[in-house]
């Protein structure tokens, strides 16, 4: 079985409500440039801009929505925080955990990450979880035990919910908002190594299934490149999905 294309656009704190609607209204992307079959469209924008995503994104093609994070715990006094079901029932399909941001930001850890995913999965919500090195990792050689740490921490947690969908994202720290792209070997080597750790707890077919996202720097230019590299299954795309034209550049890239 193998995983589906994805096309993903997280906005971080970016796109007010009216800006929002305007990012819509500007959205061309035409269903047939894909033989009727286009990828999975998602955007994560900041939570209080979804409920003017949820009204103004377009019915055709399909675009699902997600928030940028949620707290573990069902309800309780986490100011600022909001629960996997306050998501749900506001909309959300989706939801980015253990982006490097809040990892590096805000200090957020593996099993910090853990409890995310469990508690999207609890409530249905889908989770794109995020995990990279950074450059003195990489300098290091030491991207593969990384990577494996930081799946690893989660892992148990798709194992145990395994008939659920989820999606992990490959997003190499130096890359994010720096203008510096990982090569398409390079996003291939860790989704390779990746790959193979969810081959060996999830088995072939769910592993096969489980999309595998690469995130970092990716624009219209660079797109179809990345998306052509060996086990990269979709893009978490960061400042380039702020702009309808560039985004929808973006998704072209993904048709055959």
């Amino acid at each position: 079985m193998s995983a589906p294309t994805v096309i993903a656009g997280n906005w971080k704190m970016n796109l007010d409500v009216r800006r929002t609607r305007e990012f819509f209204q500007g959205l061309s992307l035409d269903a047939t440039s894909w033989n009727g079959n286009p990828p999975t469209f998602l955007i994560f924008p900041p939570a209080l801009s979804l409920a003017a995503a949820l009204e103004s994104r377009p019915l055709e093609p399909e675009i699902g929505l997600g928030v940028q994070n949620i707290h573990w715990e069902e309800s309780g006094a986490f100011t600022g925080e909001l629960s996997a079901s306050m998501a749900r029932f506001a909309g959300a399909t989706h939801v980015l955990v253990g982006h490097s941001e809040r990892r590096h930001l805000f200090g957020e850890t593996d099993e910090e990450v853990r409890r995310k995913v469990k508690a999207a999965l609890n409530e249905g919500l889908t989770p794109v979880v995020c995990l990279g090195e950074t450059l003195e990792e990489r300098k290091a050689d030491r991207v593969e035990g990384v990577i494996l740490e930081q799946l690893d921490a989660f892992l148990p947690v798709l194992q145990e919910h395994r008939n659920q969908p989820s999606m992990v994202a490959y997003e190499p720290v130096w890359a994010i908002g720096t203008g510096e792209t990982a090569t398409p070997e390079d996003a291939a080597a860790a989704h390779r190594v990746l790959r193979d750790r969810l081959v060996e707890v999830l088995g072939e077919d769910r592993a096969g299934a489980l999309p595998l996202l690469y995130g970092g720097s990716v624009k219209p230019d660079n797109a179809r490149e990345l998306l052509e590299a060996r086990d990269v299954d979709g893009v978490l795309v960061g400042g380039a999905s702020l702009d309808p034209d560039s985004f929808a550049g973006i998704a072209r890239a993904a048709a055959p």
